[in-house]
Formats: structure tokens, C-alpha cells, sequence
């Protein structure tokens, strides 16, 4: 079904794959073949550095949604916004749910509108469309970039080579600014044969997904999808299967096109927008995934994460024993803060779930919802327990279901159909009971992502299926079932796209900003605080300990009931890791008052007692450290962190609370330690296993002359963990560039910018 090359490898004319053994001949030479990529290509024509090893790119338009755009425009004003230099894209899917916190998503909403008047900016209406499908219909172009402020952000089907980021690398977009990174390696994903009817897009992700998000094999990398299998597929085929790939952990993804595509572009009033990718007569790629298509069956990835994954036959066929896999990996995501079972999900010797949910930038698509409806007409979900929900990813996608009846079809087998919201994505609609088991075609299913709190001792379970198999399991009334088990003729309905709905809705500036307007403030709309630059001399705290083999955003700072806080920075970090270890905040606190005493001219000691003693040995050794050159922080250690989301807070909460650095074993996406750098903190790795830690919660770090350490670009900082005596230990900083060691100096993005405008 799916190989994974050990090697790099040559394609030759799109279709003959030759591993690079080392010995092979070709009629290219690596170093030109490996400019043959469609990746090289579209990354070459976006550098601004000149050196295509060490990148330096400008996007052609941004994007953001409303549980970020309000942190990433406050923290462009606080350093010298006046105008949108490029296209940037406000959608409000997120915070749509207006009930929650009161007035506080509209006041984000009212703010998004008059910043893009003010700016010059293009506003979408809450349920309008969630960000993806908007970005799809109306902003993807062949050989184009898009840079955006939400993990998800993929439209390499359409050509576009997108990359989702945490927010202030959108800000250093909107300043002119560049994003810098090393040249990421591409990985080749060969699509051969065609999908069996009733196996769905989600159903290929999943098996991607599967073969490589445990061995880092598309880490940070490209992936990049050719064969001839690509053709087999449909556009709407191709983008369910590209939004997942987030989920690898890859940096982006880029597709060759066909007439497919074209014929997308022309939909949608924009052929302009199309022009032909393919990768070179002679490519080569830094690895290869083989994907046999004709062999893939319709899975499933179970609780919690999206790389669990098992044929629906399999599961169906060993429930007893892999239900009991699934509850035993949860003893590690859960730490055991609440009892889990699926056992009672077993009932009269089949799987029975609660709850079947299609929604969102993956499953809300115009053909998965057709197939759903196709599957599910003349049939019903009945009156128990189960219960079935479906979010159309777009207004005109939705009104197209409404013309061709599928909506009709839906409604009629007790479906509940809502308006564009990604909710369901990540907690906040639709939050199953206690214990129960959710099915969706959304894009992750991590702990609590549904909505329940794990510090409520609340859990439900979500596993991720494709739309048909879903529909197929409501049309069978909760019990778990595969599309491909169902006879049905699939319509196959033609879509026709109606540009009135968002000519009529959405605001566009056409690019053109108008300073007189006042721009709307909330009450729970904040600046960011004050942040001090990194001082000579540090002094850790370390106030938890992660050792999950991959700590994810949602435990960092969790998704769903946080929403109505992310425009409020102190508000929002009062959430930082509650469903991981609720006790940081009140410690990262308590150290925090100490640098807030260094920071009024007070002495730290008078407010944290337990520092007297750090302090005293420490100045043994270096008695020149204290008043005037020393900063007091906290740190966290995770095995693994940063999987996941884009967002930002994951890391900007913990400097809200005082924190001065990350220690990790290594850090699961580039953008969540692009998060650390740009909040002014040290991405500090160390080889040290993570059970034989030379420091534990609780202890205090000392690093010396940690600023000329950063300054002189040194990888290798020395630093002690100070008890009876100072023990000492080394961490590594790992690469960085000029600009992210002058943003860590600075103390966070804000302060660099406002130190470089005064240069």
C-alpha cells in the first residue's frame, strides 16, 4: 500500500522512480536535478537573499482567522503597522460562536473589519466560510505562496505552496519583512493506481499520515505529490488529501496540476489563476512515499492523534484487543487524571458510537458531503443516542447542497446541517457527552480537542474517518461502518460556484487603506505587556516536567474554551498547560515576581525567599552576578513539544507568565520554535534522556553570560543546576540567524522592531 524509500531518488519523466544507491545513472547531475522539483521552483521565485540555501521569502498573501488576527495586528501596530503591504485575509471562523464570553468574539469581529478598512484588508462575515475554503476559492494561484496564521494553511493541490505559521511571522510580513529558513528538503509522494468507490480522501491521508508522522520522515520538509494517480483524482480529491498533510509534521506541500486543476480555476471565475506544474524530465527528491491507491481501505485513525491509524475492518474484526491498545496509550496522554474505557462502546459485538460529525477545512468540501448524502438518502439515524452533524466549509458551497437537494437528503435522515465553522476542529461546537466516541472527517483528534476538560473530569474520544464512512455509519445508526461495506450509486453532482455570495458579503479594500477610520477595541481586546531583553546572567526555575513522548499545542494552551481569550494576553495565559499540569501557572507566577522586582528597581529576594539560597551559591563561583545584571524566569522541559497547531499563545503564554526558555530533547515542528524565538525565548535542547534529567521540577538553572552566549553565536551554552553545589550541564541553542538572535536580545518581535526603527 505505501513504501517509503531509504534514499533519495530520481523521477525520470514524471513516472520511474530510480533509488539513489549511489551508483545510479542518470542524465543529470544531483545538484541540477534537484532544481527540477516544482518546490525549488516556486521557493526559488519567492527568495529575496539570492541564496538558495538559506531562503529568505516574500509571500503573495496572508491570511488569519479570528482567534488570531487580533494578537498578530496588535503586535504589527505595537511595531510600526501602516498599511497591508500585501493581500491579507481576515476570516472569522473560529470565534463565531458569540455566546461564548459574552460580546467578546464580535468585539474580535469588529475589530477585524475596521483594521482591514483601516489597513487595507479583506474581511470575511462570520459562517461565511472557514478560512481554507475561502483561501481556495478566492486567493490560490499556481506557482504562488501563501503564508498563514493557522496550521492547516495547505493548498498545494491548487498549485499554491501554502505554509501555516504562528503569528508574528505573518507580522514580519506585514512589516516587509522576510521568513527565513534553510532550504527545506523535498520529499517526492508518488500517487499510483485509483481509490476503490467508497474510499475517500481522508481515507489516503490517514495512510500517509500512518507510514510517516512517527519517523519524522516529511519532518519540516516539502512533500510534493506526483504519478500518474494524481490525475485520477478530482480537485476536491486532491485538497481533502492535502489539508492533512499538516499532519506529518512536513513545512508544506506543493502538487503537479492538470486540467483538473484548470477546470477548478474556471469555476471559480479565475483562470488566470492556473498554469501547469510539473516536476522535471529528470527530479530528484531527498526520499520518496509510494502510495498504491487501488490498495488503500477506508480507516481510521483512533484517540488520541491522528497517526493512529487501522483499517475500519481491522478495527471491526479485533475490537476487544484494539480498543484495549487505544486505553492503554491513553494512560499516557490522559496521566491517568481520569478513568477511560471504550469497552462499553462494544455492543452485541460491534462498535457503537455516539456521534458523527462532518465539518471543516477537511471534510466540509462540496464532493465529501454529496458522497454523505448519497450514502445516507432514504435511510435514517434513528432515535438513540447517536447523532449526526454537518458543516458545509463554505456559504457557496452550502447553497449549491441546497440547490442540487443533498441538504434535502441530509435533513431528511435526521442530520443536523450548520453553517461554515471549525468548531468542531477544535472544541468549541458540538462537544460529545462523557465518554462518548465521535467520529469526524476534521483534521485532529487530540486530547479534549473535542470540547470536554480533562481537568473537569470530563473525556470523550474523537477518531478521525472520512465523510463517506461516516455517513455509512449514521446510515447505520451509530455502528461502525466502512462506505465500502454500502451499495450506492454516487451522483457525482457538478458544482457551480456563485461569486454573488461573497461579492455581497465580504469587504474588500482592494488594497487600499484608509487611515481616518478608528479602529473598534472590546474590552477584553489587550496590548501585549512589556517585555525585558535578555539579561547578561539567568537564573531558571524549572516549573514542569513533560515526558509524553510529543507534547502538542492543545496541552500547551489548550483550544475550545480559550478562544474568547486570545485577544487578551493575561487573560489567555491564565489557561497555559491547565490540562497538562494545572499547577504552572501558579509557579511560573511566583518566579515571575521576582524579575517584576529586578524590572522596578526592588531586590528579587525580598519577594521570592527560596532564591536567597540559589543566589548565595551561585555568587560563590560568580560573585559578579546580581544587582543590575541578572534576570530571574522559568523554564518547561517536554521530551518533544510543539506538535500540532500554529498558534502562537502555545508559546507567548508562557512569556506572559515569566517564562525565559524551552528545554527539550527536540522540538516537533519548526514553527513552534519559531514561536520560542520570536516571544524572546531560548529554544535550549539538551541530549540528556529524558528519565535520567540532570535537573528536575523545582530547580533552579543558572546560565552565565547567557547574552554574549547568544551574541557570539556560541551553540553550546554552559550552564549549572544549583543545589548543595553547582553541577554543571550543557544545553545547545541550534541554528539560528541574525535576526532571531537580535529578536531573543531584544526580549520578543516587538521589542526588536521597535529597536531597529530607531536604528
Amino acid at each position: 500500500m505505501i513504501k517509503l524509500y531509504d534514499n533519495g531518488v530520481y523521477l525520470l519523466n514524471g513516472t520511474e522512480i530510480i533509488e539513489d544507491t549511489g551508483n545510479v545513472s542518470v542524465p543529470l547531475s544531483k545538484e541540477e536535478a534537484v532544481k527540477n522539483t516544482i518546490a525549488y521552483g516556486i521557493l526559488n521565485s519567492h527568495n529575496t537573499s539570492g541564496n538558495m540555501e538559506k531562503l529568505q521569502i516574500k509571500f503573495d498573501k496572508l491570511t488569519s482567522h479570528d482567534i488570531t488576527f487580533v494578537g498578530i495586528i496588535q503586535t504589527a501596530r505595537a511595531s510600526g503597522l501602516e498599511k497591508f503591504p500585501v493581500p491579507y485575509v481576515l476570516t472569522n471562523c473560529h470565534n463565531s460562536l458569540c455566546a461564548v464570553g459574552g460580546t467578546i468574539n464580535e468585539d474580535d469581529h469588529m475589530f477585524g473589519l475596521t483594521c482591514a478598512k483601516k489597513y487595507g484588508g479583506v474581511y470575511v462575515p462570520p459562517h461565511q466560510a472557514v478560512i481554507h475554503q475561502f483561501a481556495r476559492e478566492v486567493l490560490a494561484e499556481c506557482g504562488k505562496m501563501i503564508l498563514g496564521s493557522d496550521s492547516h494553511t495547505r493548498y498545494g493541490a491548487l498549485g499554491t505552496m501554502a505554509m501555516g505559521e504562528g503569528g508574528p511571522e505573518l507580522v514580519k510580513q506585514l512589516l516587509n519583512k522576510t521568513y527565513d529558513i534553510k532550504m527545506p528538503g523535498v520529499i517526492g509522494i508518488y500517487l499510483d493506481g485509483e481509490p476503490a468507490k467508497g474510499v475517500g480522501p481522508q481515507d489516503v491521508a490517514l495512510a500517509i499520515i500512518g507510514a510517516t508522522f512517527a519517523n519524522g520522515y516529511v519532518n519540516n520538509k516539502v512533500m510534493e505529490f506526483v504519478g500518474p494517480g494524481v490525475s485520477k483524482l478530482s480537485a476536491d480529491y486532491r485538497i481533502g488529501i492535502d489539508v492533512m498533510t499538516t499532519e506529518t509534521t512536513c513545512l508544506s506541500s506543493i502538487w503537479r496540476t492538470d486540467e483538473k486543476i484548470q477546470e477548478f480555476y474556471d469555476i471559480h471565475g479565475r483562470q488566470e489563476g492556473y498554469k501547469e506544474l510539473n516536476p522535471g524530465a529528470v527530479t530528484y527528491y531527498d526520499g520518496m512515499v509510494y502510495v498504491n491507491m487501488s490498495e488503500i481501505k477506508p480507516m481510521i485513525a483512533m484517540p488520541f492523534h491522528p497517526s493512529n491509524v487501522y483499517t475500519i475492518d481491522e478495527v471491526n474484526a479485533n475490537l476487544a484487543d484494539i480498543l484495549h491498545e487505544v486505553e492503554k496509550k491513553a494512560l499516557v496522554s490522559l496521566d491517568g487524571a481520569v478513568d477511560y474505557s471504550l469497552q462499553d462502546k462494544i455492543v452485541n459485538g460491534k462498535f457503537y458510537v455516539e456521534q458523527g460529525i462532518i465539518a471543516g477545512c477537511a471534510g466540509g468540501g462540496f464532493e465529501n458531503i454529496c458522497a454523505a448524502a448519497d450514502i445516507i438518502k432514504g435511510k435514517n439515524i434513528g432515535a438513540d443516542e447517536f447523532t449526526f452533524s454537518v458543516y458545509p466549509a463554505s456559504t457557496p458551497i452550502y447553497m449549491e447542497l441546497v440547490k442540487n437537494g443533498a441538504i434535502a437528503d441530509l435533513m431528511e435522515a435526521g442530520t443536523v446541517v450548520k453553517t461554515a465553522f471549525c468548531g468542531p476542529c477544535f472544541g468549541a461546537g458540538d462537544t460529545p457527552a462523557n465518554n462518548a466516541f465521535s467520529i469526524r472527517h476534521t483534521t485532529r483528534n487530540f486530547p479534549n480537542r473535542e470540547g470536554s476538560k480533562l481537568q473537569s473530569g470530563q473525556i470523550s474520544s474523537v477518531a478521525l474517518m472520512d465523510a463517506r464512512s461516516i455517513a455509512a455509519t449514521a446510515a447505520n445508526k451509530g455502528f461502525l461502518t466502512p462506505a465500502t461495506a454500502m451499495d450506492v450509486e454516487y451522483k457525482g453532482h457538478k458544482y457551480h460556484f456563485d461569486q454573488n455570495i461573497y461579492a455581497n458579503r465580504v469587504f474588500d479594500s482592494k488594497g487600499k487603506a484608509n487611515p481616518d477610520v478608528e479602529i473598534k477595541f472590546g474590552p477584553n481586546i489587550k496590548d501585549w505587556p512589556e517585555m525585558s531583553a535578555l539579561p547578561q546572567n539567568l537564573v531558571l526555575k524549572v516549573v514542569s516536567e513533560i515526558h509524553d513522548p510529543v507534547t502538542t499545542t492543545d496541552e500547551l494552551i489548550p483550544s475550545g474554551e480559550t478562544s474568547s481569550y486570545r485577544s487578551n494576553p493575561l487573560g489567555l495565559a491564565e489557561f497555559t498547560l491547565s490540562r497538562k499540569d494545572p499547577a504552572y501557572v501558579g509557579r511560573a507566577k511566583e518566579v515571575q515576581a521576582a524579575q517584576k522586582a529586578i524590572e522596578a528597581g526592588t531586590c528579587p529576594l525580598n519577594v521570592l525567599e527560596e532564591l536567597k539560597p540559589v543566589m548565595a551559591k551561585i555568587q560563590e563561583k560568580y560573585p559578579e552576578a546580581g544587582e543590575g545584571n541578572i534576570g530571574v524566569g522559568s523554564t518547561i522541559f517536554a521530551v518533544k513539544p510543539g506538535d500540532g497547531s500554529a498558534r502562537e499563545q502555545a508559546a507567548s503564554c508562557q512569556k506572559v507568565l515569566g517564562g525565559w526558555a524551552n528545554i527539550a530533547n527536540e522540538y516537533a515542528t519548526k514553527r513552534y520554535r519559531s514561536n520560542l524565538i520570536n516571544w524572546g525565548m531560548l529554544p535550549l535542547l539538551t541530549d540528556a534522556d529524558d528519565r535520567e534529567l540532570p535537573f528536575k521540577n523545582d530547580d533552579y538553572i543558572f546560565i552565565p553570560d547567557v547574552r554574549k552566549a547568544v551574541e557570539e553565536k556560541v551553540d553550546v551554552i554552559k550552564a549549572y543546576v544549583v543545589g548543595d553545589e553547582l553541577k554543571e550541564v550543557e544545553f545547545r541553542l541550534g541554528e539560528l540567524t541574525d535576526a532571531e538572535r537580535e529578536i531573543i536580545l531584544e526580549g520578543c518581535l516587538i521589542n526588536y522592531y521597535r529597536a531597529t526603527g530607531k536604528k
